[in-house]
Parts: C-alpha cells; structure tokens; sequence
C-alpha cells in the first residue's frame, strides 16, 4: 500500500481527506492500466467522443483549444496527481484537447472504474469532486489574470501557482521547481507573445525576484515576488485536511 499512499494523485486527495487502507486500495485499483504516451500526440483530441479519463504519473501536459484563426489558448497545464480529461467522462465529446509536454505515464480510467468506485467508496468520490472543484477555481484565477493583471504580475502569479500546486504532491518548494515549459508554453498559456514572456521573465530575474532557466524555476525572493501577484493561495485550497 505505500506505493499509492506515496502517489502524486494520493498525495494530492489526502489534502483533502485522510484516506482509509480500503479507499487507497480502490485509488490503486484506479491506476491499474499504465500506459506511456510520447511528447507531442495528443491523449484526447477535441471533439473526440466517448473519451476515457487519465491519471496522470509522471510528466506534465497541457490541455488547449485551438481558434478558427488556427491560434492556441492553453487553458491549463496538468502535473502528476492531476485528473487528464474527467470532463469527457461525462460529456458527449471533449471540449478541449490534451498534449503531453513531454514523454509520460498514465492510467486509463474508464467511466466504469469510476462509478464502481464512487459506489464503493463515497468518500473518494468527495476527494475526486474536490479536485475537479480545485481545478474549476484556478480556471476561474486565470481568467482574472488574463483580464486584469499586468504581465509581470501574471506571470509572477502563475510561477507561484506551480509552485504551491507542486509542493503538494512532493516535487516543488518555496525554493522553486523544475520545469520543462518553454517560453512558448508561457505565451500561449498567458495570452502574450513568446517576446513579451522573454522580457518579462528577464525582468523579473533583474528585480531579484525569480529566476526560469535551464528547466528550474528559483524563487529568489519568494515574499516579494508574492507581494507583486497578490497572491493568495487560499483558491488552491491546500491547506488542511478537510475530513478525517
């Protein structure tokens, strides 16, 4: 059992609530079908009908939607412990698509494996429902980022969103993180050009705030830089085990 206890996703639930050897044993019955996807072909296409949700291991992803004009909006980036695609389980077709960034692993979960599992385990289910709740607060912090905050300090925020989102599941800091976006990444996630994104991250070094480089993010002085976002983590929700 200490493999899924030490998991990213269980890691990440029991954020949430303390979770039985019984509903740890499901969670792992969840991660039965491991499957490796190479960098750059998308898991889930938009529009795809019929779609199986994901686990997501190891690796990071991003989810997008492409525009009429051919343009891409990166709605988010999923890390390990992340749910790929929970929508399109509901859904009549995925309303966005999903491109690994880069080699990972993932398990399969069917609709079937899920409602098994929120039959069996209710508990797990309000864990899974947190998530999803999570995920839905920070879509809406983006969107306020997009419309009202200045580049550097949405960029500042986003590095402080990462940050706190990969310390829960073991693999960031307030020291900062590894990272394998790149600047592109950066522009299509937070609607500036890949120019833009390279002046303000240059700014940021120069201040003495953070510093993106070589795949790792430092968080130079990590109280400034949160004082520049106004970042408050308390949408993230992370703070405490909500039931025991």
């Amino acid at each position: 059992m200490n493999a899924i206890e030490n998991s990213p996703l269980a890691r990440k639930l029991m954020a949430f609530v303390a979770l039985s050897a019984g509903e740890l044993a499901v969670l792992e019955r969840l991660h039965q079908r491991r499957r490796t996807f190479a960098a750059g072909r998308d898991l889930v296409h938009q529009g795809q009908p019929e779609q199986a949700a994901y686990i997501l291991s190891e690796g990071w992803v991003c989810s997008y939607k492409i525009q009429p004009d051919g343009s891409r909006q990166i709605v988010d980036f999923q890390i390990p412990g992340d749910f790929l695609g929970l929508r399109s389980v509901l859904l009549q077709a995925s309303d966005h698509s999903i491109e690994p960034i880069m080699q990972i692993e993932a398990a399969e979960v069917l609709a079937d494996d899920l409602i098994t599992a929120f039959a069996e385990t209710p508990r797990l289910a309000m864990a899974i429902l947190w998530a999803a709740s999570r995920d839905e607060a920070m879509v809406v912090e983006h969107l306020v980022g997009l419309g009202r905050r200045d580049a550097d300090e949405r960029m500042a925020h986003f590095l402080l969103e990462l940050g706190a989102r990969l310390e829960l599941v073991g693999m960031g800091s307030k020291s900062g993180y590894d990272c394998p976006l790149t600047q592109y990444h950066l522009a299509d996630a937070l609607g500036l050009s890949a120019v833009h994104v390279n002046r303000v991250l240059r700014q940021l070094r120069e201040d003495g705030l953070a510093t993106f480089r070589a795949g790792k993010v430092t968080f130079d002085n990590y109280d400034r830089l949160v004082a520049l976002a106004e970042f408050d983590p308390a949408y993230l929700d992370q703070a405490r085990p909500f039931l025991k």
